[in-house]
């Protein structure tokens, strides 16, 4: 027999445990709107794809969605707040003041969520005083790029970090614990220029982004993904390239043309004998990030041809990067600026970079990004007794 224990102690201890608020809606067998704020939203599954809410047994708002046999999750933003003590009020009329669109179960997507999960009702299993309820999901995305709304400790707030850094994933721990050490200083530079500062690093056939201080969720350039794959190809991944050794490098370019192939080649040399990159920005970046949005969004399989039409925007950026000289006084349109960090055996660890840059910079101020980063990775470097290439001495 279980002990007896004091349910307001229980709650306070698990309410150190942050989670995220949604709403989840549906159109009850009325036709009517029906909604409830729920605090316990979790995914479950990939294969199927499977989330689960659990709603209290008391609730007067379950029983609608459950009898609508499919519901819609939007998940709130910071700015939401009064959107959910409205959805967690019982008898309310919650859809009064609020503006919504059907998702395709014709279930109420809110306006201004954070992102929405439309499901089907796949199950409701009871657990004590709570139903636990699978929903299978028939279509979702992720149109907003706010703040999200996170309960914790009995209260309402947002999330906030001075810096994210991606899960472990196989083959990337010592990346990983490369970028443990720089995120102090990726805050520091974050905070310093007003910029994002990120950590990416290479895995096969892609470049990931590991980590980010100062992403923003507004602004000219959109929110960077942590955690985003963008496919290696030429002019991209330079600062990561150019210490492999040169049989890898024409391997990794087996496919890339022959005057690509030139051209990249000048631009590895360039950044060994800088050891840093620059790269300039155009109107074409917006198509490109547009396009690896749709193609490789998370979760996302898209066909062969759409990725092969990715790669060939990216292509296209080539001349953008590692520009032989910056004219001192000109100010340009500077996407990022790299830096390499390099581990104990000389290879590049990560690199890191500012981004969201001002519309132009001078080349001076280029060169203090510059300073900066590679401060940032002489001081990793020191800690993990790194071995710098000859090359980049």
């Amino acid at each position: 027999m279980a002990e007896s224990f004091d349910p307001r102690h229980f709650r306070r201890v698990l309410g150190n445990f942050p989670t995220g608020v949604v709403a989840v809606t549906a159109i009850d067998p009325q036709g009517e709107p029906a909604g409830m704020a729920v605090g316990s939203f979790t995914s479950v599954s990939l294969d199927p794809p499977l989330v689960a809410f659990l709603p209290d047994k008391s609730s007067t708002s379950f029983p609608r969605i459950r009898e609508a046999g499919r519901f819609c999750v939007n998940v709130l933003t910071h700015e939401q707040e009064t959107v959910c003590r409205t959805f967690a009020t019982r008898g309310a009329d919650k859809f009064a003041a609020l503006s919504w669109q059907p998702a395709p179960s014709g279930s109420p997507i809110l306006n201004g969520a954070l992102a929405w999960i439309d499901c089907d009702l796949e199950s409701v299993i009871e657990a004590g005083d709570h139903y636990i309820v699978l929903g299978r999901v028939r279509a979702l995305e992720a149109p907003g790029t706010d703040l999200p709304l996170v309960f914790f400790q009995g209260g309402y707030g947002r999330f906030h970090s001075a810096s994210l850094a991606a899960p472990i994933e196989p083959g990337l721990a010592n990346q990983l614990r490369v970028v443990d050490l720089a995120r102090p200083g990726m805050e520091r530079i974050a905070d310093r220029f007003g910029v994002e500062c990120n950590a990416a690093t290479v895995a096969g056939e892609e470049i990931v982004l590991l980590a980010g201080a100062g992403i923003r969720p507004h602004g000219t350039h959109p929110p960077t993904r942590v955690g985003q794959r963008i496919p290696l190809v030429p002019p991209l991944g330079a600062i990561h390239l150019a210490w492999e050794p040169e049989e890898k490098v024409t391997a990794r370019l087996a496919t890339v043309s022959p005057e690509q192939r030139a051209e990249f080649a000048t631009a590895l040399e360039r950044v060994r004998r800088r050891r840093w990159s620059v790269g300039l920005g155009s109107d074409l970046h917006s198509r490109v990030e547009a396009e690896l949005a749709r193609t490789y969004g998370a979760g996302m399989t898209a066909e062969a041809e759409r990725r092969e039409q990715v790669r060939n925007l990216i292509s296209a950026l080539g001349g953008l990067y590692e520009p032989a000289e910056l004219a001192s006084g000109q100010a340009y349109d500077v996407r990022n600026v790299q830096v390499p960090v390099f581990d104990e055996t000389g290879a590049v660890a990560i690199s890191l970079s500012v981004y969201g840059l001002p519309e132009t910079s001078t080349v001076e101020e280029v060169h203090r990004y510059r300073d900066a980063l590679a401060e940032v990775a002489d001081e990793v470097m020191d800690r993990i007794g790194a071995k710098t290439p000859v090359a980049a001495g």
